[in-house]
């Protein structure tokens, strides 16, 4: 079969007529056209129903029908075959009714010709063709994935696409004949002034535009503009193509924040042994000078050095922890304790021109939370009172039960029902301006001067108290004071008793090796076990311990070893130590207590681990452990 075999209907009730137009056939200049013929309006429904051929010639005159009829019927059946109308003299009107039902031509039987009728057979079919192609190409842009529209050179809509009516929120009925600003209101006119500018100049423009949908989602659109031009080669209308990369963006921010973390996790790990060897001789000292100071402000003052040691060790733990995604311990607090440690702190070192109260109940319920976040919280804070009053005020500290409510709740945006426990940290001070107020906890926000304020305290604050599911409430007025309340989500249990840190045996002489490449910690931790009723030798370096170790095996009762050294490393160390004697007992010790380092110890066998700094208590406790492990 002839697939280019045109194949033409002739639907008229007289058979002279038929035989004309297949005369006319055979005269034609190209050959291709296939001619059949029905003489009835029935059957000539049924031929048009059964779609076998391209393209009918209809006589308007069919008995009782006429071909109008049968036209307007074919159209409304999804007939998508060109139909030419014929008629017998010409009349206008029946010419005008057939173009608007849907016809593709119409021809006047008496001035009919075979060249004519040939010229029309095949300029319906090519329209046809060509209308075929543009609904294609139209579905085509209807299916793809990106906003596609044309718009005139004054910002009308001439086309909008099925996507960009997904994208947008518009729908195409509403937004043909609008212009582009009022859509999603572009902020950045002289951008879009830019691109037309480029746009006339080299016939296309691309870059990215940020959007407003319907529904006032913020969007980013990578916008790819073409200039379309007419015959004579003039500007008629822009082709716009754009590409949601709301979500790729998201994921680049996300993508960048994770590297900078990562690059953050790898400094703080690098330094965090070198600075916790920092912090361990100073916490040890402080142990042994509180037993040997008589004096009694400097006996009062120790026990801050010590706490603060110990706090900033778990700071390096904290930092530590967050760049690796973990969440600071938590456990369940006495506030109180918290409050009180900061009173002192505050007297002791705030100018004495600040009163400094408390006003804390008996029966304080507790919370679960970390300690050094919370201390990190009302510290920050009590520094801003101390700040925002140069010339001396009160600063009051006040902790309270409260049980939310429903009512409560729904007045508070970021409260819960259940109970609470409300820290209020209040000054007299200068007081925070009503066009500041809503910025403070803006990361990087300060009203200090240069070099006197990061910006991160209050925004450091809200994190660690959201974090704890808490919120914060601000009430300030310049010249009057701020009161900042804490609210943490709390358990209905009263305080109990502090449970004393248990003692640990002395020794009865044993010797201990000691080995660090950090002379501090080599010289405090020998002179804490020496105190305690214990011998001890201390090596530099692994190498210098297996020597030191292999002299006198027989005397040595225990190895404490540090994990990161030069020369020869911990693990290393131990290996060669466990070569020389299968039974020795070690404790391993590391400023970077990870995972991995515990678990390469213990993977070893060894029985006990300190991450630096630890107290003479916790040392005690380690050795307590080896020697009554069999």
């Amino acid at each position: 079969m002839n697939k280019n075999l045109i194949r033409v209907l002739l639907i008229d009730d007289d058979e002279d007529d038929y035989i004309l137009t297949r005369d006319w056939f055979g005269e034609f200049q190209a050959d291709g056209c296939e001619l059949s013929w029905v003489d009835n309006y029935a059957d000539a429904k049924q031929a048009i129903a059964a779609n076998q051929h391209d393209i009918y010639l209809v006589d308007y005159r069919l008995g009782i029908h006429n071909g109008l009829e049968l036209l307007r019927e074919a159209v409304v059946n999804g007939c998508a075959a060109p139909i030419i109308l014929l008629t017998g003299q010409g009349d206008r009107e029946i010419d005008i009714e057939a173009m608007k039902a849907g016809a593709a031509d119409y021809l006047e039987k008496s001035q009919l010709t075979a060249p004519l009728l040939e010229r029309s057979l095949r300029y319906a079919i090519e329209r046809k063709q060509t209308e075929q192609k543009i609904r294609e190409q139209a579905a085509l842009l209807d299916i793809a994935t990106d906003a596609i529209f044309v718009r005139d050179l004054d910002d009308q809509i001439l086309f909008w696409n099925k996507a960009a009516e997904t994208l947008y929120g518009w729908r195409k009925d509403q937004v043909i004949g609008k212009k582009t600003p009022a859509l999603w209101q572009e902020k950045n006119l002289s951008r879009l002034q830019e691109a037309l500018r480029l746009l006339m100049k080299n016939g296309s423009w691309q870059g990215e535009l940020h959007q407003t949908t319907t529904s006032n989602k913020k969007i980013i659109v990578e916008s790819r503009w073409t200039l379309v031009r007419d015959f004579a080669h003039q500007p008629q209308a822009i082709l716009v193509v754009n590409t949601d990369i709301t979500q790729k963006q998201q994921l680049e921010a996300q993508f960048l924040r994770a590297q900078r973390l990562e690059s953050i996790g790898t400094l703080a790990s690098g330094i965090a042994h070198d600075l916790n060897n920092v912090l361990a001789p100073i916490l040890m000292t402080a142990q042994l000078l509180e037993s040997q100071l008589q004096d009694e402000r400097s006996r009062r003052l120790i026990p801050i050095l010590t706490a603060n040691a110990k706090r900033g060790a778990n700071l390096v733990k904290q930092v530590l922890s967050f760049t690796r995604g973990i969440e600071g311990e938590r456990t369940l607090l006495q506030f109180k304790h918290l409050i009180l440690e900061i009173q002192q702190i505050a007297k002791e070192t705030f100018p004495k021109t600040i009163e400094i109260t408390t006003r804390l109940p008996q029966n304080l319920w507790v919370i679960s939370g970390d300690a050094t976040q919370l201390h990190q919280v009302l510290m920050n804070l009590c520094v801003n009172a101390r700040d925002a009053m140069p010339n001396g005020g009160i600063l009051k500290i006040i902790a309270e039960n409260l049980l939310v409510d429903k009512n409560y709740a729904n007045m508070h945006i970021d409260a819960k029902v259940g109970p609470y426990i409300v820290i209020s940290v209040i000054d007299t001070g200068l007081g925070i301006s009503a066009e500041i107020l809503d910025r403070i906890f803006e990361p990087f926000f300060t009203t200090k001067e240069l070099g006197k304020g990061t910006g991160l305290g209050l925004s450091t604050v809200l994190g660690i108290v959201k974090n704890h599911g808490g919120f914060i409430n601000v009430y300030s007025e310049e010249g009057q004071g701020s009161q900042f309340k804490i609210y943490l989500p709390a358990q209905q249990i009263t305080e109990t008793l502090e449970e004393l840190e248990p003692v640990f045996p002395s020794g009865n002489g044993e010797l201990i090796l000691i080995v660090d490449d950090e002379p501090a910690i080599r010289d405090i931790t020998k002179t804490s076990l020496e105190s305690y009723n214990y011998k001890a030798i201390t090596a530099s370096d692994g190498i210098e311990a297996i020597a030191l170790y292999a002299e006198h095996r027989d005397e040595i009762s225990l190895v404490l070893t540090d994990m990161v050294m030069p020369s020869m490393d911990g693990l290393t160390t131990i290996r060669t130590l466990q070569k020389i004697n299968p039974d020795i007992k070690i404790i391993a010790i590391s400023g970077l207590a990870s995972s991995d380092k515990v678990n390469a110890a213990y993977d070893i066998g060894i029985k006990a681990f300190l991450s630096k700094p630890y107290t003479a208590n916790q040392l005690l406790e380690a050795i307590s452990l080896i020697k009554n492990h069999n």
